[in-house]
């Protein structure tokens, strides 16, 4: 398998590395992942994130296990953990359910070459969102963002920091407002970092700031991504999103949602149906990172910490998928039902 080489992830000399985004931004750590329990852990704890990329990096992952020589019924037992190890992230399954159908239609070695087109994929993925979605962005947006959806959470250049790497990089003048995205901080930590990896301006907020500085007109766009799209139009992202598309539609904010066609879940019906993932407790209760770990609740405070909510399909503008820009319309239409993944 030839070398491929990502933002936060690689595979390079028969090595499969990924960039610990733990640590990031204050220090740049790349591990060894060579085996399923490791890359399930670094899954369940966000070292890999982002729903493209956690796919693709167990996809890589399956491929070099065929290239060492794993049984096949070893093979498809690993797809099948890997495809449990975020339940609300739909592209990990359409990456599993892909590469094992490669594995019994063309055998393991098939897989190799099958994991280089998920991750070359993604790149023009991306790169076909960015442009579309840079087209609906007027010169001089301030543009607000919500969790981490660039380079770090894809094999490219991302989905809705893709939009705003392309409307930069056309010369639009943007500026970004990144909400910090509690509870653990993947706006504070990971996109204010690609930001100034980017040179986009951008000014970093609380998350419940946002409401405000729509009310102030301060806010032209709002762009996030997906973790899973319904037939329907509704899909789930990082918690607060559906704050956010609640207060957009009230204060007359264009909100758009960014993604791949593998985001997309033809057979989930509507947002009820998207198995949304809960996790531990002490995410609330305080802060860890590469800092060390501050709590400032009582031990045995009760918490609740999903991950992800469902924002309701009628309060979109706009779904920019690589395959085009869709309408209300459109979604009505079934535009998003007849997807083949």
């Amino acid at each position: 398998m030839k070398d491929l080489i990502a933002t936060s992830l690689k595979y390079q000399s028969g090595q499969l590395l990924v960039l610990d985004q733990h640590q990031l931004p204050h220090n740049e750590i790349w591990l060894d992942c060579q085996s399923v329990p490791g890359m399930v852990s670094m899954i369940r704890k966000l070292q890999i994130r982002g729903a493209p990329l956690i796919g693709i990096g167990a996809s890589l992952l399956l491929a070099d296990m065929a290239k060492r020589g794993i049984a096949e019924a070893a093979l498809i037992e690993a797809a099948n953990t890997l495809r449990a190890a975020r339940p609300t992230a739909v592209n990990l399954m359409n990456c599993m359910d892909r590469m094992v159908s490669v594995l019994r239609d063309r055998g393991p070695a098939a897989m190799m070459q099958e994991a280089e087109l998920i991750f070359e994929e993604d790149i023009a993925l991306c790169e076909r969102m960015s442009l579309l979605g840079a087209d609906l962005i007027r010169p001089g947006s301030n543009i607000l963002t919500h969790c981490n959806t660039g380079s770090l959470a894809t094999a490219g250049v991302g989905t809705a920091i893709g939009v705003i790497n392309k409307a930069h990089a056309q010369g639009k003048d943007i500026h970004v407002w990144v909400d910090e995205t509690r509870p653990l901080l993947q706006g504070g930590r990971l996109t204010s970092w690609e930001m100034k990896q980017l040179g986009v301006p951008y000014t970093l907020i609380c998350d419940n700031m946002a409401a405000m500085l729509m009310a102030q007109g301060k806010v032209d766009t709002i762009l996030v991504g997906a973790d899973r799209i319904a037939a329907n139009g509704d899909f789930a992202n990082k918690v607060g999103t559906y704050s956010l598309a609640v207060n957009a539609r009230y204060h007359k904010v264009p909100f758009y949602v960014v993604a791949p066609y593998t985001t997309v879940d033809p057979a989930c019906p509507d947002g009820s149906a998207i198995p949304i993932e809960e996790r531990k407790a002490p995410e609330v209760q305080g802060v860890s990172g590469s800092f060390g770990d501050v709590i400032w609740s009582p031990e045995d405070a009760a918490v609740y910490n999903p991950a992800f909510d469902v924002t309701p399909a009628e309060l979109v503008s706009g779904w920019i998928l690589d395959t085009g820009v869709f309408s209300q319309a459109d979604i009505d239409e079934g535009a998003l039902s007849s997807f083949r993944l």
